[in-house]
């Protein structure tokens, strides 16, 4: 599970076998785990992170879009 991006406490990083899945990422923080799609960006799940948190990671997701989908193709399928 490869780690792309830190910011402050969050983590971005991929799962090695989801390979079936459209374009996503990963958020690990202390208090839990989301995913986002990349393409169109939306929370495609949230397990313990709290409102604002999400936020301010979807905010993130945005601003770094095509950097993590470049490494997510890059990941997958190189």
């Amino acid at each position: 599970m490869p780690t792309v991006l830190r910011m402050r406490s969050f983590r971005f990083h991929f799962y090695s076998d989801e390979r079936n899945e459209p374009s996503h990422i990963h958020v690990a923080t202390p208090d839990g785990e989301c995913k986002f799609w990349l393409d169109p960006i939306r929370l495609a799940r949230n397990k313990g992170i709290a409102p604002h948190a999400i936020r301010k990671i979807e905010k993130l997701v945005y601003q770094y879009c095509e950097f993590l989908k470049e490494k997510y193709n890059e990941f997958h399928y190189n």
